[in-house]
């Protein structure tokens, strides 16, 4: 796919999911294509099954459809809301790992390893200098509660690694602003889905490893942020859920229209939140944000990951004051926290980590005679996260 237009198409469905989230659902949650599944987008199904990119995209058009009409029925509010508290909980100090993880990535402080999966990266290299550079400069803001830490951390950071030499330095105008037209640079992606061929395929493992993991994805993310945001009710459940969840589908259908695989509420969104986004004025403010990049788009190349990656990383730190919440003398409710926390991060997946959490859940408290704080969202849950894995996707 072409790079011009898949980053056009990424912002321009990024800027409308993300609007109706805020003006419609009222929360600070920002939406953008999911990189889990745009790994499987392009590796499992594109590249591993040799499908056209088109009739990809036209299974996510029908994925979004199911999400929709999964939303009318309620049935994925019917989901939310079984949800145990302690895997609540563990959402978002999963979460909070799992964005810590992508940060230590992102800064060089973590590296891939052929013998041990992952390593310490080189301490004396660049991108960890500017990373722990950024780490000290955005801690200290965060430390002292400065408005806004985050952003001024990121851009302290982004002139560091200027004078350092990591990063280029601008050399014009068109260091800084894209004079391409957005929508003639969308042209070679949008509407190129294909949905007739996608049936005719006959996509029915694609369709569900789509429709579940963005389903599950999706959940963990609006539960862990919410939650961090003081949004969720008495009750641990989310206000207004269903709003929430139909801009995901929406923005999953006008996403693959535009180009994009899933459409997703992204775990990033707790940035937002910990610098006191409380509002749909927040996401629309992201949105603003998706809009400007597309005029923007060489600046935002200027910024690399070392100096986003702190943030990240402090972020984690975070999320993970919850941690304190959960009831670790009782290993019915430890095994499963520990088993949704860990894997999130483990598998790249927040997805992933809630499978394993909900089966380890049912099947401790089935097998230790707490059946009864198992309820039929549980149950099916389990099941169907058993068969998501039988199926192989």
């Amino acid at each position: 796919m072409p790079v011009d237009a898949t980053f056009a198409a990424t912002a321009i469905a990024a800027c409308v999911a993300t609007l109706i989230m805020g003006l419609y659902a009222n929360y600070p949650i920002a939406m953008a294509p999911g990189m889990g599944l745009n790994a499987f987008f392009t590796y499992s199904v594109v590249i591993g099954m040799k499908l056209p990119w088109q009739t990809a995209l036209g299974a996510v058009f029908i994925s979004g459809l199911v999400f929709f009409l999964l939303t009318v029925t309620k049935v994925r509010e019917w989901i939310m809301e079984g949800v145990p508290e302690v895997l609540r909980i563990s959402i978002g100090v999963g979460i909070g790992l799992f964005i810590a993880f992508i940060g230590l990535q992102n800064g060089g402080l973590v590296v891939a390893n052929p013998d041990t999966i992952v390593m310490l990266g080189n301490m004396k290299s660049a991108s960890v200098i500017v990373t722990v550079f950024g780490l000290i400069v955005t801690g200290f803001f965060m430390a002292k509660k400065v408005r806004g830490g985050l952003l001024i951390g990121i851009l302290i950071t982004t002139f560091f690694s200027m004078l350092m030499g990591y990063s280029p330095l601008p050399t014009g105008i068109t260091s800084f602003v894209s004079f391409q037209n957005p929508f003639s640079a969308i042209a070679p992606v949008m509407g190129q889905l294909n949905i007739k061929a996608a049936f005719d395929y006959g996509l029915i493992s694609i369709l569900f490893a789509f429709t579940f993991v963005d389903l599950f994805d999706n959940i963990g993310t609006l539960l862990g942020v919410s939650r961090k945001a003081g949004l969720l009710d008495e009750n641990g459940n989310l206000p207004g859920a269903g709003k929430a969840l139909m801009a995901d589908s929406i923005g999953t259908m006008f996403g693959a229209a535009m180009g994009t695989p899933t459409v997703t509420s992204y775990i990033e969104s707790a940035a937002g939140v910990l610098e006191g986004g409380k509002s749909g004025l927040t996401a629309v403010i992201v949105a603003v944000l998706f809009a400007v990049s597309l005029v923007f788009a060489p600046l935002i190349g200027f910024i690399p990951g070392t100096a986003t990656a702190p943030v990240l990383i402090l972020v984690g730190v975070l999320m993970m004051s919850e941690v304190v919440n959960i009831k670790f003398d009782d290993f019915t409710d430890a095994f499963p926290a520990f088993m949704t926390i860990i894997m999130m991060p483990l598998t790249y997946s927040i997805a992933q980590g809630l499978a394993f959490g909900f089966m380890s859940y049912t099947i401790i408290k089935l097998i230790t005679g707490k059946h009864k704080e198992n309820n039929a969202v549980t149950y099916t849950m389990t099941v169907l996260f058993i068969i998501h894995f039988i199926i192989g996707a």
